[in-house]
């Protein structure tokens, strides 16, 4: 491996120049994601700043069979950047293009390295914009490859949803375009899907047509509170089955509420509260919020607000994107784990009061928030991973929380990924033809094993782990 990497290394130095580096300070950079997992840096760092780049990279790192690690924004959950068997990351920051933008179609294309912000930026002119959001502002690429979620999931779908066509580098550094640009197809297996979750170990991506929406005329939110958090799911369900087309609805336990209440001094009820939004035209926006009330109060809220200009909804709504911070701030200096879990939505009440009792008998904090609308929820775990006794406490409510969720009919995780932080729930939740059917479309493309290895699923894998 040392002389096959020195002769990469060679051979990228003479093509990138001073885009590669070997700096101990950026190899660390690149080594760590958002999650609390031991990061692992790779021998060097690549900034590519074209498609014919990343070929150049991957036919060479392919020849000499030297691991390469996509990298996005680094805000993935699960350790999926680590460079668990070292090599070389591939940082697309660079390739950040955004065009052609296609309003007839409804489409864009974009390279991976672009964020959503800069994006729905770019398209504030056109009157469309690029729904999904996960919170962070991560880059489309890394988004495609974790098949990303969030808030406006509930009407508009997920990264799934969002993604006409890739065009992907192989690992032997073969270009693949997915499909055409047409809006439907029934032509072959379906190549897009199948590098919309695989996480960096099938291809990089190195261009996507996008769908997009547009703008909603006028948008009211709603910040419920109730007295407890069955009634505020029960709620939820209620409105969802009412037909009514919700853009937005999410949940934060008491203990988040509080959490925020104390981080943000919003002024808020303190109570298992969801927050709500409609959108569309202004009089059948107003109509739905009336009726969202009218549901509400069969479960005895604690407080209803609601508001229609864009300060008072980003006041409601800085309560779900301050949650994060705000559990930190529970405990200062101690670290974090954002889970990721997701159950039928008619499951979803007694998924999360079997995690709240968990976080009692554990003695762990664990704030709890989450995406109602189709049953992901998300733990924000808060401890002193320097505690043995803490760290064995949350292993054990990870656990506990990856088993459930295929138990109630579930899956280990509904945006954040698989990484190598949950790869050994992969095989509970898909049995072992799943995971011999994965095996063997990562052989197909990735045979020596360079692509992000370690994640989700290695070309050998045949059997369930042990």
């Amino acid at each position: 491996m040392a002389d096959a990497l020195e002769t990469v290394l060679a051979a990228l130095a003479a093509r990138l120049g001073e885009r590669l580096s070997t700096a101990r300070p950026v190899r660390e950079q690149h080594g760590q994601d958002a999650s609390y997992l031991p990061p692992h840096p790779p021998d060097a760092v690549a900034f590519p700043e074209t498609a014919d780049e990343v070929v150049f990279i991957l036919a060479t790192c392919h020849a000499h069979r030297v691991p390469v690690i996509p990298f996005g924004t680094g805000s993935s959950c699960e350790g999926h950047v680590a460079a668990l068997k070292g090599g070389i990351c591939l940082d697309t920051s660079r390739m950040n293009a955004i065009g052609p933008v296609s309003p007839a179609d409804m489409t864009c294309v974009v390279e991976p390295g672009v964020t959503r912000k800069t994006l729905n930026a770019h398209l504030r002119d056109t009157g469309l914009f690029f729904p999904v959001d996960p919170g962070a502002d991560a880059s489309i690429g890394g988004m495609i490859s974790t098949r990303a979620s969030g808030t406006n999931a509930v009407r508009y779908g997920t990264m799934k949803d969002h993604v006409v066509s890739l065009d992907v580098v192989l690992a032997d550094g073969t270009r693949l375009r997915t499909a055409s640009a047409a809006r439907k197809s029934s032509a072959g297996y379906n190549l897009t899907q199948m590098f919309v979750g695989a996480e960096g170990t099938l291809g990089v991506i190195v261009s996507a047509t996008i769908r997009l929406h547009p703008i909603p005329e006028a948008t009211e939110t709603a910040l419920i509170a109730f007295p407890s958090s069955s009634a505020a799911i029960d709620c939820a369900i209620a409105i969802m089955g009412s037909g009514l087309p919700i853009a937005r609805i999410e949940y934060l336990d008491d203990v988040q509420i509080a959490a925020v209440e104390a981080y943000s001094k919003l002024g808020l009820t303190i109570g298992d509260t969801l927050i709500l939004e409609c959108a569309g035209d202004p009089q059948t926006v107003a109509r739905q919020m009336t009726w969202i009330t009218e549901i509400a109060g069969d479960f005895e809220p604690l407080d209803v607000k609601t508001a229609q200009s864009p300060e008072d909804r980003n006041r409601i709504w800085q309560a779900r994107h301050d949650a994060w911070w705000a559990a930190i701030a529970l405990r200062p200096g101690a670290k974090g784990i954002p889970t990721d879990s997701c159950v039928p939505v008619s499951r979803m009440a007694e998924a999360i009061a079997l995690a709240r009792s968990d976080c009692a008998e554990l003695d762990v904090t664990a704030p709890i928030c989450g995406h109602v609308g189709d049953g992901n929820f998300h733990l924000c775990v808060v401890f002193d991973p320097d505690n043995a006794r803490e760290k064995a406490n949350v292993d054990e409510l990870l656990s506990r929380l990856s088993r459930r969720a295929i138990a109630l009919g579930g899956t280990i995780t509904g945006e954040h990924g698989i990484g190598y932080g949950k790869r050994g729930y992969l095989v509970e939740e898909h049995g072992s033809a799943g995971i011999r059917a994965m095996a063997a479309i990562k052989r197909a493309l990735d045979p020596r094993d360079i692509l992000n290895p370690g994640k989700i699923i290695e070309a050998s894998d045949a059997l369930p782990f042990t």
